[in-house]
């Protein structure tokens, strides 16, 4: 099933070029904050699922080009990023990268970016204006928690899996000889976590390691790479991440990307596609008005 959020966070199940309102079949959705209805949607699957497939059947067809489409996660509670994921990729930006090469997310851990930098399809990327920085894309698949877990083991991993979503990681790179920010302020301004367009449930895809990843800036291929060349699998980053810190559904990782990676600039706009799971694409904007702080 796909599972999509549109409009005033309306859900919805999408098949082709249509989404079909289940938003009523949701008796948690309401207009409090925080929006936290897909966490409930999620954390009770089991009884949520026949719901939404009933509410399905008599709801009318949507265009999917008539909706805006939000982050199938409208608020979460961790996201977990890999970095140095992909061989390549590793030492790719030179001195504007902070990782050794010969490292991975198996020596450097993994580091969290703010659930408000979270986005959705039909939003924009908005870069800080007046800035002198390079701001980098990097696709990356989007994994969804489903059940709470705590030192997992691999070998289990994936049953804590409830979907899949495409995840663009928007990174200001540091500057060489200057002092290097943490990642988490380098990629936690707003709308820099674009995920989408919808939720891929876990059992559409069986393997999350062998799905092709893709990103164009302009029709130009900047990124491609296949899952299976990730150094930590999706079932070995849940038993790392989940050595250390519990996961709750609704949760999302961000799995690292592969070599690639390059500037963007106002005006571009920008398309992700992984196999089985979707395709977005993302117009970048320049922000309406500067930040005190200017990066």
């Amino acid at each position: 099933m796909k599972l999509a959020v549109f409009d005033d966070n309306r859900l919805a199940v999408v098949e082709g070029e249509s989404l079909y309102d289940v938003t009523d079949a949701v008796p948690s959705h309401g207009s409090v904050w925080p929006p936290v209805f897909m966490q409930h949607v999620i954390s009770d699957w089991a009884a949520t699922a026949p719901r939404l497939s009933e509410a399905r059947q008599g709801a009318p067809a949507i265009p999917r080009n008539s909706v805006t489409l939000r982050s199938p996660i409208p608020f979460t509670g961790n996201i977990v990023a890999a970095p140095a994921n992909y061989t390549k990729h590793v030492g790719e930006l030179g001195d504007r990268g902070v990782t050794a090469k010969g490292n991975s997310a198996r020596d450097v851990g993994f580091f969290l970016k703010a659930t408000s930098s979270l986005s959705g399809a039909d939003e924009p990327i908005v870069l800080p204006v007046n800035s002198g920085r390079r701001f980098d894309h990097e696709t990356e698949l989007g994994v969804i928690i489903g059940r709470t877990c705590r030192n997992v083991r691999r070998d289990q991993a994936l049953d804590y899996v409830f979907g899949y979503s495409c995840l663009i990681d928007l990174s200001m790179r540091i500057e060489p000889g200057r002092p290097a920010e943490e990642r988490c302020t380098r990629k936690s301004f707003d709308s820099f976590t674009p995920l989408g367009p919808w939720i891929v449930t876990a059992d559409e895809v069986p393997d999350p390691q062998s799905l092709s990843n893709r990103l164009w800036v302009n029709g130009e291929l900047r990124q491609e790479a296949n899952t299976s060349e990730m150094t930590v699998g999706v079932a070995e980053l849940i038993e790392l991440i989940s050595s250390v810190m519990t996961l709750r559904p609704g949760d999302v990782i961000a799995s690292g990307t592969p070599q690639g990676v390059g500037p963007v600039v106002p005006g571009d706009q920008v398309t992700i596609e992984i196999e089985r799971v979707g395709r977005m694409t993302l117009n970048v904007v320049a922000a309406a008005e500067a930040a005190p702080r200017i990066f």
